[in-house]
């Protein structure tokens, strides 16, 4: 590690409080976050310190202008104790992706990477052990400079937090093709983890939850003919023995997951086509059985299958199958991740 890490540990531990057999998703936090400030121009030297309440002006541009991006990332144990990543610089990557398009400087991966690193070493104890369980991660950069005027700040925080954490859905999820709302458009910055993308969906959102339904499945902004994402994960469908899956653009996040998914479906020989699907291809592959599976993608979820869909006041079941590609292919990759196998593909990162 050449980075260099201020170190400030809790006093104590907040461990022996957690049950770890029933652990929520993200609402349970480790003892400790990490901090880097961006000032006069550049980062100064990161923090990792107990984790607490951070104080901000009223004047602080992230209350006024939303610049705001996150990254989600998972760290996890395996039978040699040893603690793992699943492809982490990608997500430092696309961290610096979506900073770019909302003008937020841009961190190194050195610092980042380094930064981690010691916070997982601090805190390698709140990584559970149970089958589906984590330790989430999540990074995330903001305008912490103060003004009303409508510009970039000229301050930033970088801080990472992590909580142990259960599976993310529980469950059949049932899902509503949205014909109305939009979550992202051309020219936008649909692409980015920001934060404002994810706000905007939650009205649509719980407009489906009200008719009975968990999640909502995106289509294009402009005709609202073709699928895009689900909910906050990309989107695979399978019709007959193809696996679908939108090609990235401005509007849609490039999933590490999805990536990751197609890379390992086309080694176990699943056709794999990246092309626009319409949803009345979808439909009709329902309406005669030709559509087999449907499911997100995601760094929180892995994969969640999708048990059935709505579209203009009609439902549509998928069938219940012995061997779905949703299970075949999660496995495989929650293998490499916890060190269950193989990893030919070099996205498992081991923190020394």
């Amino acid at each position: 590690m050449s980075t260099e890490i201020k170190i400030n540990r809790v006093a104590q531990s907040r461990i022996d409080s957690v049950d770890f057999d029933n652990l929520p998703f993200g609402s349970v936090y480790s003892d400790h976050m990490l901090v880097c400030t961006y000032k006069n121009g550049k980062w100064e030297t990161p923090v990792i310190s107990p984790f607490e309440p951070i104080s901000l002006s009223p004047a602080a541009k992230i209350f006024h202008y939303g610049q705001s991006i996150f990254e989600g990332m998972k760290a996890y144990k395996d039978t040699e104790g040893n603690t793992l990543l699943f492809r982490p610089t990608d997500n430092c990557a696309r961290l610096n992706k979506s900073a770019e398009r909302l003008v937020i400087p841009q961190i190194p991966e050195a610092v980042f990477m380094d930064g981690l690193q010691a916070l997982l070493k601090i805190d390698e104890a709140w990584i559970p052990t149970n089958v589906g369980s984590s330790l989430y991660i999540r990074p995330f950069m903001f305008a912490s400079g103060n003004g009303f005027h409508a510009s970039p700040a000229d301050e930033y925080k970088l801080i990472i937090c992590t909580a142990p954490s259960g599976a993310y859905f529980a469950g059949k999820v049932k899902v509503l093709i949205e014909t109305k709302y939009a979550r992202a458009a051309n020219g936008g910055v649909g692409f980015a983890k920001a934060g404002g993308n994810y706000a905007a969906q939650f009205y649509p959102t719980q407009l489906a939850i009200e008719k009975g339904y968990n999640q909502v499945i995106w289509t294009d902004d402009n005709t609202h003919e073709y699928i895009e994402e689900a909910g906050a994960m990309n989107i695979f469908i399978r019709i007959n023995d193809t696996l679908i899956t939108s090609p990235t653009n401005d509007r849609i996040l490039d999933g590490i997951t999805r990536k990751s998914i197609i890379e390992i479906a086309k080694d176990k020989n699943i056709k794999v086509e990246v092309r626009k699907v319409s949803v009345t291809e979808v439909i009709t592959a329902a309406e005669n059985g030709d559509l087999k599976e449907m499911f997100g993608a995601g760094t929180a979820a892995v994969i969640s299958p999708i048990a059935g869909f709505g579209y203009q006041d009609k439902d549509y079941d998928l069938p219940e199958l012995e061997q779905p590609f949703a299970s075949t292919l999660k496995t495989a990759i929650t293998d490499i991740q916890t060190n269950k196998t193989a990893d030919p593909y070099g996205w498992r990162v081991v923190v020394k």
